[in-house]
């Protein structure tokens, strides 16, 4: 066929075809008629220029025939226009023609149309509202008084112009986008053509309503700017390769910037399958625009509704039946707790009210008064307390407990450690009462008192005193001083701040903290008990032994703590193990594989103690196991983070090789037989297993597994485990069916490991805030999701350090993710087959999805990690667990 070409010189270029479709570098619009094309870069004299290019399209060629000027008084028919005349055309003209033709090339090769992406399809609904410059929500005008006023305080010595370097800090970016500030300044200034590198207060509220503005068309051509950035209205893979580097920096994700070129080339092979060696803003918008059509069902879509409904917040009008909603709803979720609470806060009350009457029945009385009374009561669940303390630090006992009996129904297990700081404020409670009584009214009453009331008292303290410190650097007075001192150290050495070196101390004192500070303190209460037994029998007032019963109280704590710890020196001793591969991951991350211990038996979310000669040989930590039961192999991920972990990375640092290619991690020792380098790695030994919370996720049909950081070591241990045991429950359906029999022709062994297993279905949630932390579990996440048949776990990896989806800074990254993961199966931020969010989870939105797909079930919430996320997680438990059918029971481990 013949085409003719009528050009204006104009920076909007439009392509119309009788029998094909031609693309623009700006928009499609298909027409019937002749061809015509606006020329671009034209001068801004030019813009009233027109030519008419005639030339012979047939098949994949185009025929250049002709190149002239049209008279001002002639009219293209079709566009109905009249040109305006130029008697001379000049250069530009036929360079802008010649241009045309390698374009006009491609796009004769299309044989059908090519439509604009269906702004209406349920994949573009969502993306229309994002590719937002700011995280502000809202109209511009409610975030620019704010920004205004960032503005006249960064420009008060500058004459009222805001530097560019200061334009990130001005419309309230974070620290570290900088660069993907100063980018948008650049784009937003050049549309405008101001130049100079600084604007004032007018320039910056276009600025920012432009950024702000609610108009995807307008946020698209913003970001199609900052990637063209010789404005040429199209984006080559230089330009990509620039602007991956930018959102890569921006989010911190360093494993794309380093391959920004080859994902650069993998956008231009999905968008410029022609090798034009550009893009243009059509194409852009279909791929920030394309996306899976979802359907949502009627019904689902109304119990979603009826759902968040039934969550808003309801106040009762009457304070009574508040109450009582309140109160059964905390029964409810805390019985295991209230009741073992209140049976030991009875029995301290009954102790106390029995030795205040006992001794407000005695002579002590008519001389000391009701101090003596008051001492003795708290001295009484002093005793108690003491004894308790030991119990749920009894780590073996407890396992044997919560695995072999029953008692886990009715005793909260998993709360050993919060009991045991409970019980500490309430002896420090009792110590304070006790020794102030004693020390501050006992004592002057004893020493002030008539040498007729004090003969009551000559046949228990002897003959009286001429002096106060007579008591005090007695027995029972230098015993109590000492304890009180060593109990004072280890509690404060305890708190969590100074603990995990929390604190802004000076550089001398902190080195009294931290976790070994607090290890070794907690050793003095050895001397402590020791003390108590010397206090308890060195008694005043009490002189029949049966009467002095401090060792009553302690004799079978005691007994239970030193067999355990026994236990634990001889089962470490014996399990001796052998070092099988060492690997250091990025974001401080150490792993240690080891061989398996003979007898050496555990429960998935089960963890272990450490203990490594080399750095210290009295220092045992625990550490969850990340290994399956099934595994012949024992492993564990050591987070960096404290003097012993730093200390233990630095010997295997030192005693194994570097990573061969195509190794991850920084370090690897795999060791095989007795020529192996283990011999020359730090030996380790290993006490365990012990009981935690995760152990329970097999009671539970439904599960939601969530884990922070360092915190997914147990749940990499569960999805292992999941992951075993639905191939063991599918491999004997197969041997049932081929021997002929039916299930219950399984061996014993299985019968009781597949009714143990009750779940069926498992959602694991990880969260991290660095993209070099997925490379922990990489090798994990690609078996599950290959393994993973049933299609029962489904797996979501979160990058925190990365903007949500929707933002600008992290569009192209979505895109390039999108691309990769279609076309390789591999995410990229991740590096897994597990395609990763981006930002925090909503994690309202993660509760309310399952209790809509699991109705009248009970789901078992399992997280690790922070403190900071606990309260969040079991408010969000409590919430559905009262407003919906689904029931949610939360369970925690915090470090």
């Amino acid at each position: 066929m013949v085409a003719e070409e009528v050009a204006e010189a104009s920076p909007v270029v439009h392509y119309h075809a009788s029998d094909i479709e031609l693309i623009s570098t700006e928009r499609v619009l298909p027409h019937s008629g002749s061809l015509k094309a606006p020329l671009n870069n034209q001068k801004a004299e030019d813009e009233k220029n027109y030519v008419e290019v005639t030339m012979e399209i047939e098949g994949g060629s185009i025929a250049l025939h002709s190149v002239k000027t049209v008279a001002g008084d002639e009219k293209v028919g079709l566009i109905g226009k009249k040109l305006e005349k130029k008697a001379s055309f000049g250069a530009n003209a036929m360079q802008n023609a010649t241009i045309r033709m390698k374009q006009l090339k491609r796009l004769a090769s299309f044989s059908k149309p090519v439509k604009r992406y269906d702004r209406n399809k349920a994949a573009a609904t969502h993306a229309l509202t994002g590719l937002k410059f700011i995280s502000k929500t809202g109209d511009s005008g409610a975030g620019w008084a704010e920004v205004e006023k960032e503005f006249n305080k960064l420009t008060a010595s500058t004459d009222g112009y805001l530097s560019r370097d200061l334009f990130a800090q001005c419309i309230g970016m974070n620290k570290g986008f900088d660069a993907f500030a100063e980018k948008l300044f650049d784009t937003l200034a050049r549309q405008r053509g101001i130049q100079g590198g600084s604007i004032n207060k007018v320039q910056l509220r276009d600025f920012w309503d432009n950024i702000s503005d609610q108009s995807f068309d307008s946020r698209l051509k913003t970001f199609f700017d900052m990637v063209d950035k010789d404005a040429d209205g199209r984006i080559t893979e230089e330009e990509i390769k620039e602007i991956i580097c930018l959102s890569a920096t921006a989010n911190k994700l360093s494993n794309i910037q380093k391959q920004a070129e080859e994902y650069a080339a993998l956008i231009m092979e999905e968008l410029d399958p022609d090798e034009t060696g550009f893009i243009n803003i059509d194409n852009l918008e279909t791929l920030l625009l394309h996306g899976p059509d979802q359907t949502t069902r009627g019904d689902s879509k109304y119990l979603s509704q009826m759902l968040s409904q039934k969550l808003t917040p309801t106040f009762a009008e009457n304070p009574i039946r508040r109450w009582y909603r309140d109160t059964k709803y905390f029964l409810q979720d805390n019985w295991r707790r209230v009741w073992v609470l209140a049976l030991w806060i009875g029995v301290m009350f009954g102790l106390f009210a029995y030795k205040f009457v006992q001794y407000r029945r005695k002579a002590a009385y008519e001389v000391m008064g009701h101090c003596v009374c008051m001492a003795k009561g708290a001295a009484e669940t002093l005793k108690l307390n003491m004894a308790l303390i030991l119990l749920p630090v009894c780590r073996n006992t407890i396992t044997w407990l919560r695995n072999k009996t029953k008692l886990g129904v009715a005793v909260p297990f998993d709360d050993n450690l919060n009991f045991h700081k409970v019980i500490a404020v309430a002896i420090a409670i009792g110590v304070g009462i006790h020794g102030i009584y004693h020390l501050t009214c006992d004592f002057p009453r004893l020493l002030h008192a008539s040498n007729e009331k004090y003969k009551l008292m000559k046949p228990f303290f002897g003959d009286k005193p001429s002096n106060y410190w007579h008591y005090v650097i007695s027995w029972e007075g230098v015993t109590g001083i000492i304890m009180v001192l060593l109990m004072a150290i280890a509690f404060t050495l305890a708190n969590p701040r100074l603990r995990r070196g929390q604190n802004n101390l000076p550089k001398s004192l902190k080195k009294l903290t931290g976790f070994n500070a607090f290890w070794y303190s907690h050793h003095l209460l050895v001397i402590v008990y020791a003390l108590l037994v010397v206090h308890g029998i060195k008694l005043y007032l009490t002189k029949e032994w049966y009467k002095r019963t401090t060792w009553m109280y302690l004799a079978i704590p005691i007994t239970i703590y030193g067999l355990e710890r026994l236990v634990r020196a001889l089962r470490s001793s014996t399990k001796s193990v052998k070092i099988l591969k060492v690997a250091v991951y990025p974001g401080n991350v150490l792993a240690l594989n080891m061989s398996k211990p003979q007898g050496f038996t555990y429960k998935s979310g089960q963890y272990m103690f450490v203990n490594c000669a080399a750095v210290s040989p009295f220092e045992w930590h625990p550490f969850s196991i990340t290994s399956a039961p099934d595994d012949d192999y024992l492993s564990v991920h050591i987070k960096i983070v404290g003097d012993w972990t730093r200390n233990l990375k630095t010997k295997f640092s030192q005693a194994c090789r570097a990573p061969l290619n195509g190794q991850s991690g920084l370090l690897r020792a795999e060791c095989k037989g007795d020529n192996s380098p283990s011999s020359n790695l730090p030996k380790v030994m290993v006490d365990g297993p012990y009981g935690a919370p995760a152990q329970d996720y097999t009671q539970y049909e439904v599960v939601l597994l969530v884990g922070l950081g360092i915190g997914a070591t147990p749940m990499i241990s569960i999805l292992k485990d999941m992951v075993n045991n639905f191939k063991a429950m599918e491999e004997d359906e197969w041997d049932t069916i081929e021997e002929g029999g039916s299930p219950l022709s399984s061996t014993h062994q299985k019968k009781a490991r597949f009714n143990d297993f009750k779940t069926r279905r498992a959602y694991f949630y990880w969260v991290t805030r660095e993209q070099s932390s997925f490379d922990w579990f990489k090798g994990v996440m690609n078996e599950v999701a290959e393994e993973d048949q049933r299609g029962v776990i489904e797996l979501h990896s979160y990058c925190t350090s990365v903007y949500e989806e929707g933002d600008a800074r992290s569009a192209l990254i979505a895109m390039l993710q999108s691309i990769n993961h279609a076309k390789n199966g591999v995410d990229i931020v991740s590096g897994t087959r597990v395609m990763s969010h981006f930002a925090k989870p909503d994690w309202r939105s993660v509760y309310k999805r399952i209790a809509l797909n699991h109705p009248d079930s009970q789901v078992g919430v399992f997280y690790c990690g922070p403190a900071a996320l606990t309260k969040q997680l079991r408010q969000f438990a409590l919430d559905f667990s009262h407003n919906t059918s689904t029931k949610f029971d939360f369970h925690k481990e915090n470090f």
